[in-house]
């Protein structure tokens, strides 16, 4: 479940996907800690509750939750309209009833169902704060999204998927203390639909200084590509990262010539540079450049006039 046109998906955090309320036919419910429980609600699906509530209401009630291991929030009502904070709020007062969760998904919501920047979102600091021993923790929206700095012990994967990530959040990934973080993405969009980091929101990060263990990063579909692939190329994180990811964006030759123009990649296992603006000639450059990479230059874009234009915004 990594792009927001693949919501309708079997698994997530490994786990195949059950929806509560499980539907009441012949087929045994699974074990709690055997799948992926995703909640969610719905006025247009009949098997849906029409309210949020309803679905959390039955998976406490039905469910052996002390076994739940991940959790799939999906569509609320009028997602578009109310945000994230009372579905955040229920999952924290029911901290003590799920010791152990590790993997949470919110806003798993379906493009036909609300656009990524349709989504409300709220402040998910109090998920971090209410589980210590969360492992995984993906986002999907970016409006009205907040993040205080926390230092949490346990958390290895950290997504944000966004069509506009709000700088003040950029930053607050950046101050918070994550010594286990493996896997951080970003996807910072368009300052149409709020994303409104710089460079400068993005420094922590590239500093590495609060991320010791991290070894994939993604700064990913920005309008500002070029100038994250130059911060990038002096950046004290690269040293220890395996794959970068870049995608998604509008990097152009400008962005790219900065990148063999800095540090050594030659350590990189992956340099994903996907849905690109790069020239034949850059194309070829760059795994001739970069022996023993794996360059991934899928999806090459062409301009619209002098429109470029991020993968993922609206």
């Amino acid at each position: 479940m990594s792009h927001p046109h693949d919501d309708h998906v079997d698994e997530y955090a490994g786990l195949p996907v059950a929806f509560a309320p499980f539907p009441e036919d012949e087929r045994p419910r699974p074990p709690a800690d055997a799948v992926a429980w995703r909640l969610r609600a719905s006025e247009w699906q009949d098997d849906a509750p029409d309210h949020f509530a309803e679905s959390l209401d039955w998976f406490f009630e039905h469910v052996e939750t002390e076994k739940v291991r991940a959790i799939v929030v999906g569509e609320w009502e009028e997602c578009y309209e109310s945000d994230s904070a009372p579905i955040i709020a229920r999952l924290v007062a029911e901290r003590d009833r799920l010791p152990a969760l590790r993997s949470l998904f919110l806003g798993a919501i379906a493009q036909e169902e609300a656009e990524i920047s349709w989504i409300q979102q709220s402040d998910i600091t109090p998920l971090l704060e209410a589980f210590p021993k969360l492992e995984r923790l993906e986002v999907r929206g970016g409006t009205g999204l907040a993040l205080q700095p926390v230092r949490h012990e346990s958390l290895r994967v950290l997504r944000f998927e966004t069509g506009g990530l709000p700088g003040h959040v950029v930053r607050a990934v950046g101050d918070c203390d994550l010594p286990a973080l493996e896997h951080l993405e970003l996807w910072l969009g368009v300052e149409e639909y709020g994303g409104d980091a710089t460079i400068p929101d993005c420094a922590a990060v590239l500093s590495g200084a609060r991320l010791p263990s991290l070894r994939h990063l993604g700064l990913q579909d920005s309008e500002m590509q070029d100038d994250i692939a130059a911060a990038v190329a002096s950046a004290p994180v690269v040293a220890r990262l395996e794959w970068l990811d870049l995608s998604m964006g509008v990097l152009t030759d400008v962005g790219a010539e900065a990148l063999l123009s800095g540090q050594p990649l030659t350590h990189l296992r992956t340099l994903d540079l996907s849905h690109h603006y790069l020239s034949d000639e850059m194309m070829r450059r760059l795994p001739e450049s970069l022996p023993g990479v794996r360059v991934i230059l899928d999806d090459l874009q062409k301009p619209d006039g002098e429109w470029r234009y991020v993968a993922v915004s609206e």
